[in-house]
C-alpha cells in the first residue's frame, strides 16, 4: 500500500516461514521460555516508535486535499501536479534502496530519529515559500523520511517485542498508518476554506515529528542490533529492562543463534531453491506488485480531486467526502489486523480481491455515465493568467506579449473546435467565467448536473473498494 511497508511485512513473513521449516527439520535452535514478559516499558517504546506510522499515513493522505489549494494558488498544470505528488515517491524509492544498509550500520533507533528530523526539515522547507521547485524539494525530503521510518520502525518494534506479543505490537504501526490517513483527510476538510490552508496542513506534523525524535533519543537501542555490534552485555541489560526480568540470558542466547543462522544465507540465495526461498520471494513480490497496481495509492493521493470531478463541486465538499475514505480504512483495517490469524491471510486475500473487482466494475460503469471533467481541475485558467499570475514570472511591459497571448488563445479556440462537444462546451464555460473575472472552479457542472444517485453511487463504490483493499491487500496481509 505504501512505500517500504509491504516489503518489511514480506520479509517478516519470510523469516517466520523459514523458522517453521527449520522446526520441521528438527532444528536445534534454543527456544524462548514460555513466560517471557511484555512490560509497560516495552509497550511504551513500541507506541513511541509507531508514531512514525501516524506521520507516514498523514503525509500520504495530506496531498489529496492540499493539491486542490496548491493547484489554484500556484496555477499548476496537470503535469506539475503529478510531479509534486510523485516527488514523494522518488524520495521513498531512494530511501528504500539504502534503508536496509543504514539501519544495519547506524541502528534502528538512530534511523527513526533521523527520519523524524528529516520530516520536520522537509515540512519547514514548504512553509515560507510558494514555489513549485521548493515544493518538490520538500516533498522529496518527506518521501525519504517516511520510507526510512517505515523500514526502521517495523524492525525496531519486532526486535524489542517478546515473541508472543510481536505480532500485536507490530500491528500498532499498521493501525497508526491508517489513523494518520484519517487525520490527514480531516485536516484537508478543516483547512479547505482557509486562506493558504495547505501550509497549515503541512505544518501540523512538525511538533509531533520533533517530539518523536526527542523521545526516541531516550529509548534503548534494539537488543538484536547491540548483539550484531558485539555488545552482548549492553544487550542483556536492555532485555532485562524491556522484559522487567532479572535474567535475560536465555533470550540473548536465542538472538545469537538466530544471527548465526542468518549468516548461512546470502543475497543470491533469494534466487535459488534453497529452503524454497525463490518461490517465497516471488509470492511476496507479486503481492507487493498488486498492492501498487490496484490503484490504491492513487486513491490516497487524488481522492479529493477524483470526487470533485464527479460532482462534489467545492473543495469543502470534496474534502468532506474523502474523509469517508479515511474512516473506512480505519474501520476495515481493525478486523483485518486482529482476525487474520484466525481466518487466514489467504481467505482475506480472496474475499478482498473479489469485492475489489466488483466495486471497480461498478465504479467504472457509474463514471461512464457521468460527465467526468478532469480538464477543469488542471486548466482552470487561461494561458495569459497562467504566465502572468505565476509567482516569480515576468510581467507585461509592452503590447507584443499581449499579442502573443491573443494568438495563443486563438489557436486554443481552433483546437477546441475540432474536439468533442463536451470539451468545447467546457472551454466556453471557462472563457465566460474568466471574462467576468470569476474562477471556474466548480462551474463545469453548469452544462449538466450529475444525478444525485450516480454521484453517491460513485462514492459508495469507492468506499467499498477501499474497505476491500484494506481487508484483502492491507498491511497485515501482505
Amino acid at each position: 500500500m505504501v512505500p517500504g511497508q509491504s516489503t518489511e511485512d514480506q520479509q517478516s513473513q519470510t523469516m517466520r516461514a523459514g523458522e517453521d521449516e527449520e522446526s520441521r527439520r528438527g532444528s536445534s535452535r534454543p527456544q524462548l521460555p514460555a513466560a517471557t514478559g511484555c512490560g509497560t516499558f516495552t509497550f511504551l517504546s513500541s507506541a513511541i516508535a509507531a508514531v512514525s506510522g501516524l506521520l507516514m499515513g498523514y503525509e500520504l493522505g495530506l496531498i489529496s486535499g492540499a493539491l486542490l489549494q496548491m493547484s489554484s494558488v500556484l496555477t499548476l498544470s496537470c503535469k506539475e501536479q503529478e510531479v509534486i505528488v510523485s516527488s514523494l515517491l522518488f524520495g521513498a524509492l531512494f530511501a528504500s534502496l539504502t534503508g536496509g544498509f543504514l539501519i544495519d550500520r547506524f541502528g534502528r533507533r538512530l534511523a527513526i530519529i533521523i527520519a523524524s528530523s528529516l520530516l520536520v526539515v522537509g515540512s519547514l522547507i514548504l512553509l515560507p515559500y510558494e514555489s513549485y521547485e521548493i515544493l518538490i524539494v520538500g516533498r522529496i525530503a518527506i518521501g525519504i523520511s517516511i520510507s526510512l521510518s517505515s523500514i526502521a520502525t517495523c524492525v525496531y518494534i519486532a526486535e524489542i517485542a517478546p515473541q508472543h506479543r510481536r505480532g500485536l505490537l507490530v500491528s500498532l504501526n499498521e493501525l497508526m498508518i491508517v489513523i494518520g490517513i484519517l487525520f490527514a483527510y480531516i485536516s484537508n476538510y478543516a483547512f479547505a476554506s482557509v486562506s493558504h490552508g495547505w501550509k497549515y496542513m503541512f505544518g501540523l506534523v512538525i511538533p509531533l515529528g520533533a517530539l518523536q525524535a526527542i523521545a526516541m533519543y531516550f529509548l534503548p537501542p534494539s537488543p538484536r542490533f547491540l548483539v550484531m555490534k558485539n555488545n552482548d552485555e549492553e544487550a542483556r541489560k536492555v532485555l532485562e529492562r524491556l522484559r522487567e526480568a532479572s535474567d535475560a540470558t536465555k533470550e540473548l542466547t536465542v538472538i545469537k543463534s538466530s544471527l548465526k543462522d542468518e549468516h548461512q544465507y546470502s543475497f543470491l540465495d533469494l534466487f535459488r531453491s534453497k529452503n524454497n526461498m525463490r518461490a517465497r520471494m516471488l509470492v511476496g513480490l507479486t503481492l507487493v506488485f498488486f498492492v501498487q497496481t490496484t490503484g490504491q495509492p492513487n486513491i490516497l493521493f487524488y481522492a479529493s480531486t477524483v470526487l470533485k470531478s464527479v460532482g462534489f463541486q467545492t473543495d469543502e465538499a470534496a474534502s468532506l467526502a474523502s474523509t469517508g475514505v479515511g474512516v473506512v480504512k480505519v474501520v476495515s483495517t481493525v478486523p483485518a489486523t486482529f482476525f487474520v490469524d484466525q481466518v487466514g491471510s489467504k481467505t482475506f486475500l480472496c474475499i478482498g480481491s473479489s469485492v475489489m473487482a466488483v466495486s471497480l466494475v461498478t465504479m467504472g460503469l457509474v463514471n461512464h455515465n457521468i460527465h467526468v471533467n478532469f480538464t477543469k481541475v488542471c486548466r482552470s485558467q487561461s494561458p495569459e493568467d497562467f504566465f502572468l499570475q505565476r509567482p516569480g514570472n515576468f510581467t507585461v511591459t509592452n503590447g507584443s506579449l499581449k499579442d502573443l497571448f491573443a494568438s495563443m488563445a486563438s489557436t486554443e479556440r481552433l483546437s477546441f473546435d475540432v474536439q468533442s462537444p463536451d470539451v468545447a462546451r467546457t472551454g466556453e464555460l471557462n472563457g465566460t467565467a474568466l471574462a467576468g473575472g470569476k474562477s471556474t472552479t466548480g462551474s463545469h457542472m453548469e452544462s449538466g448536473e450529475v444525478p444525485v444517485v450516480l454521484k453517491w453511487l460513485s462514492l459508495a463504490s469507492l468506499l467499498v473498494y477501499v474497505a476491500a483493499f484494506s481487508i484483502g491487500l492491507g498491511p497485515r496481509n501482505t
